[in-house]
């Protein structure tokens, strides 16, 4: 038995639900499932599934890895949630990876990492570039992006339009989303400091509280 640390990574940010078992650098088993719902009761079974296949156990594990969105709400509090509990329940690390990262995973020099959002809309970032950039996310004419003289790469949605106004080339990602979760997992498993997975939203949610008074549902005992 090697002793290399097993990574158990998964994701539910979009409609899909994937996992990845990797050794060190190796991959054991990975899978993918496209779904439109059903993604909160099938991510536990999947991921067992996922173990069964690898030959190994949850008290095998080393660390978990999640996506952690952008993408859509739920999906991304269903596996926040799974991966924050089996952290707890297993007494491992958990490492958050956005898919920014996960399309980023390597390579080592500027990329824009684009992800399709509602209404024609997307989610930006560009890493690797020396600087600490947040996400941003609209519509492409509004989206701030590298200067051409910066030829970055670009990897995701709408990718071929973003590349012409970078001066930068198309790239494809490297891993499968799963598989990239992962590797990013083992990069930063040992950093104690490393706060614990939440949600990458970037937008506000499209569906917002009412502003509507609440009706009394019972009278104010009068004194």
């Amino acid at each position: 038995m090697t002793d290399a640390p097993l990574v158990l990574a998964f994701d539910t940010s979009a409609p899909h639900c994937t996992a990845a078992l990797m050794r060190g650098g190796e991959l054991i088993t990975s899978r993918f499932e496209e779904m439109a719902r059903g993604q909160a009761e099938r991510l536990i079974p999947l991921l067992e599934e996922v173990l069964e296949e690898g030959g190994a156990s949850w008290q095998d594990l080393s660390a978990i890895g999640v996506g952690i969105g952008p993408g859509n709400f739920t999906g991304i509090r269903i596996s926040v949630a799974a991966a924050r509990g089996l952290a707890l329940g297993l007494d491992l690390p958990a490492v958050g990876v956005s898919q920014f990262q996960a399309l980023a995973c390597g390579y080592d020099w500027p990329v824009v990492c684009s992800v399709a959002a509602p209404r024609d809309r997307i989610y930006l970032q560009t890493l690797n570039d020396g600087t600490r950039s947040d996400p941003a996310f609209g519509l492409l004419d509004d989206l701030p992006m590298p200067h051409s003289k910066a030829e970055a790469a670009v990897i995701g949605a709408q990718a071929e339009t973003i590349a012409e106004r970078t001066g930068g080339r198309v790239l494809q990602p490297r891993y499968p989303l799963a598989e990239a979760i992962s590797r990013v997992t083992l990069q930063r498993m040992h950093n104690v400091s490393l706060p614990a997975p939440a949600p990458l939203y970037i937008r506000p949610a499209d569906a917002a509280p009412s502003k509507l008074t609440p009706p009394t549902i019972l009278p104010e005992t009068q004194p």
